[in-house]
């Protein structure tokens, strides 16, 4: 409780959500409004601690009053995990020094705290309070989902086309956090992937297996070679569960994955995750096409529509060892949806042959 009180807008449990401490969060916004009561409505434990709050204040409209905050996950496991990559301070890194420039729909932040051996909180307004709604890792999306989906991608990777490396204040994207991350998912590849196979059974076809170790044992050199491409700003992690729709207009949440990267693995692993097997395979080429010719539209040149597609074969082996990985651990995502995600993964690494010239 000692952090509690040295860190106010810091906590570490849901039980800290008190009318107190919402004060202090309503005060960076609103200094005549006055707290009356919390509620809590929700708690979700997974690679964070995700709680849904209603607070009772008598503020303006403009201060919302259903609050979605994100502290360190009370699954030991899952907190493990995440405490070396640092993805929940990552997240409140991207709030207060990038969200601004992204031009995609995104909550609004009304806290984003971190401080060293105190911990994190994040504090965003709960989207459905203005009707929108979000979206679950299962869900299958529709084809002009997932056309809107590809534009905002678009949107987000031309902004910061090529020009990261031109700004140091971008450094942190990929500086030591991500090289942690990097190290830390090499050293535990294959274990973690040996383990996912055994877990998903008859999920994941027998004749994948032997490739699936082959790439955990060569992930430095995957890693290197999925990031020859392009760089921008990547999301990292756009799956169903991590969007939500406003007025039929999508939006990107959970942004504690964001990095410099290749583009079109955005789309590989949004595609790969998001629609259902035939779905994705009878529309996936026109897909890609819309991504290249929005970013065309956004005026990114020098696109080479061939070389493209086969980068955007070549990422997705990421969602599917994002989702093996996931199961393996256990504890990070809804079984029944990981499950799901993993046979849309399988599927699409098998009808496009990504394995095959990775290695």
């Amino acid at each position: 409780m000692s952090s509690f009180l040295s860190c106010p807008l810091i906590v570490s449990h849901p039980d800290h959500l008190t009318a107190s401490w919402a004060q202090y969060v309503v005060n960076l916004h609103s200094a005549d409004t006055i707290v009356k009561q919390v509620k809590i409505i929700s708690v979700d434990v997974g690679t964070t601690t995700r709680v849904r709050i209603r607070v009772c204040h008598n503020g303006p409209d403009s201060m919302p009053k259903e609050w979605f905050i994100k502290i360190p996950s009370l699954n030991w496991r899952a907190r493990t995990i995440t405490a070396l990559p640092r993805l929940l301070q990552t997240e409140i890194r991207f709030y207060n020094e990038l969200a601004s420039k992204v031009p995609t729909r995104k909550p609004k932040v009304l806290s984003a705290r971190s401080a060293f051996l105190k911990g994190s909180t994040l504090v965003l307004n709960d989207i459905a309070e203005k009707q929108a709604i979000p979206g679950h890792p299962a869900d299958a999306l529709t084809v002009g989902q997932a056309y809107l989906i590809v534009e905002q991608l678009s949107k987000l990777h031309a902004t910061f086309w090529n020009k990261t490396h031109e700004n140091p204040k971008y450094n942190w994207l990929s500086g030591p956090v991500r090289q942690i991350e990097d190290h830390l998912g090499t050293a535990l590849a294959v274990p973690l992937m040996k383990r996912g196979l055994k877990k998903a059974g008859k999920l994941v076809p027998e004749a994948l297996h032997a490739p699936a170790i082959r790439y955990a044992r060569h992930r430095r050199e995957v890693m290197r070679y999925l990031a020859q491409g392009v760089q921008t700003v990547i999301h990292h992690d756009c799956h169903p569960g991590n969007l939500f729709w406003q007025d039929k207009k999508p939006g990107l949440l959970d942004w504690q994955m964001v990095r410099i990267g290749e583009g079109i693995g955005d789309v590989a692993y949004f595609l790969a995750t998001s629609l259902k097997p035939h779905i994705r395979k009878e529309n996936e080429i026109q897909l890609i096409n819309h991504y290249i010719s929005s970013l065309r539209g956004n005026e990114v040149s020098g696109i080479d529509s061939e070389q493209m597609l086969n980068r955007y074969r070549a990422h997705l082996t990421y969602p599917f060892e994002a989702m093996l990985v996931t199961l393996a651990v256990g504890k990070m995502m809804e079984l029944k949806a990981n499950e799901t995600l993993i046979e849309r993964a399988v599927s699409a690494v098998e009808d496009n042959n990504s394995f095959l010239d990775m290695l």
